[in-house]
């Protein structure tokens, strides 16, 4: 599945804003958790070169999550 970085950043923010009321370390938590388990390689491949590329509209504890993501992956 290809898709674009702004549908990507739409994804995760939406899962960020899931998460985002159980405070920053658990949200981080559960977004990267979340981001590995249902999110095609390709996906994740995608977003983390988004990341690189600045990571414009993301929100913070999506990019602390996806930071965790790469570090973990």
């Amino acid at each position: 599945m290809s898709s674009s970085p702004d549908k990507l950043v739409y994804m995760a923010n939406q899962i960020g804003k899931f998460f985002q009321s159980q405070g920053h370390d658990r949200a981080v938590q559960g977004i990267s958790e979340h981001i590995w388990k249902f999110w095609d390689p390709r996906m994740r491949k995608q977003i983390f070169a988004h990341l690189d590329a600045g990571g414009a509209g993301l929100e913070p504890n999506v990019r602390d999550a996806l930071q965790k993501l790469r570090l973990q992956a």
